[in-house]
């Protein structure tokens, strides 16, 4: 089994790229272990959300994959609130100010997979999907990487594409080196209805134990990120729904009123992950298997979806280069995205260590740094100029 192609990882940065590339000509095939679930016919939310940018929101419109989703079940965010930890210092984002249409959009993590999953079983022939299936080892060739699977089969490519995620085994296989921390903290993520309307305004408290985010859901709904410490997630997570709601209500200041819990509490580690290379011969490293990084900007499923984003335009614009595996080829994409990459890699973790600090002088520092940058409109509309990419 012989392709151009080969992508480790169906999540939506590795499906997405497969997507962005369906009308290429060039013959991709895409590994995935897990099948995913079908969506549920209820009125159930999914507990994993994320905030898309518009830039990201136009690449999955031009592939196809955003208007497969559940419009009722996407909310718009024009305004953002972030508030210090003395809870008086605070900066606010206006989509308004910024000219453009919303900040961001909170979709849900099943409707998006089930929307690319669609598109890329709509393509036929010219895209093989194997899932379940399993990788079992990686040969590099001077010509070619052979993929063989755990049941035996044998697959060979010019480009291998490793989106298997942030413990990634290609990148493993391949040896790539790594800079990786664990910041000793859990996302903690659940969904609420409020008694007050949330307006379209994304909430983010930095606080003493950790960064709270309520982002907007359809209606009268929010979605929780709270990445605190493990000893306070795994109190969170055994909390009652009405000690979990009062405990959410009183560190939200009582923004969105009384809360209603509608999903179960889940949580996920935080690391911070630094990849030496994205790309070595016949092989390119996307997604969080190219990144790991901090959730409170909200802009981990972005980068590697920017990342889906310039490969396929690299791939496209080749020129006379039939081999897609080519180094100076891949080359360009990783010039094109460090930038990015560094960029969000240094403010998250910069931002982490800076409110993970008890600290008092760096307290009222960090506190009049937020309320400076509120008043500089230059530096706010820069801040979020990167975000909207």
């Amino acid at each position: 089994m012989k392709f151009d192609i080969i992508v480790i990882g169906g999540g939506l940065v590795g499906a997405g790229l497969v997507a962005a590339l369906k009308e290429s000509g060039l013959s991709i095939a895409l590994i995935e272990p897990h099948q995913a679930a079908p969506l549920p016919q209820d009125s159930s939310w999914d507990s994993r959300v994320y905030a898309i940018s518009p830039g990201s929101a136009t690449f999955l419109q031009k592939h196809g994959i955003w208007p497969l989703l559940a419009a009722e079940r996407i909310a718009p965010v024009y305004d953002m609130a972030v508030y210090g930890d003395d809870n008086t210092a605070h900066i606010d984002f206006s989509a308004y100010e910024m000219g453009c249409s919303e900040l961001a959009f909170i979709a849900e993590n099943r409707q998006l997979q089930s929307a690319v999953w669609q598109v890329i079983q709509s393509c036929g022939d010219a895209i093989q999907v194997l899932c379940p299936a399993k990788c079992k080892a990686l040969t590099w060739q001077e010509s070619c990487v052979e993929v063989e699977l755990e049941d035996g089969r044998l697959l060979e490519a010019a480009l291998v594409v490793g989106a298997d995620g942030v413990n990634s085994w290609v990148r493993n296989q391949a040896d790539i080196e790594v800079d990786r921390h664990a910041y000793h903290q859990l996302g903690v993520v659940a969904n609420f209805s409020t008694e007050l309307s949330h307006h379209h305004v994304a909430y983010q408290w930095f606080r003493r134990d950790g960064v709270l985010a309520l982002l907007p859901l359809p209606e009268k709904r929010v979605s929780m990120v709270w990445s605190t410490t493990e000893t306070q997630a795994e109190r969170l997570k055994q909390l009652s729904p009405e000690e979990l709601c009062s405990e959410v209500q009183e560190a939200s200041s009582f923004t969105l009123g009384a809360m209603q819990l509608i999903t179960s509490p889940v949580g996920f580690p935080l690391n911070f992950v630094h990849v030496k290379q994205l790309v070595k011969p016949r092989l390119v490293l996307i997604g969080d298997a190219a990144h790991g990084i901090h959730p409170l900007a909200g802009q981990g499923v972005n980068l590697g979806l920017r990342d889906a984003r310039e490969l396929a335009a690299v791939l496209a614009d080749r020129g006379l280069r039939t081999d897609c595996g080519d180094r100076q080829l891949l080359r360009r994409y990783e010039l094109a995205r460090k930038e990015d990459i560094l960029a969000l890699e240094v403010v998250t973790d910069g931002l982490q260590k800076l409110f993970n600090n008890a600290n008092p002088t760096l307290a009222r520092l960090r506190n009049l740094g937020l309320e400076m940058t509120n008043r500089l409109p230059l530096i706010k509309n820069q801040l979020m100029r990167h975000a909207l990419n």
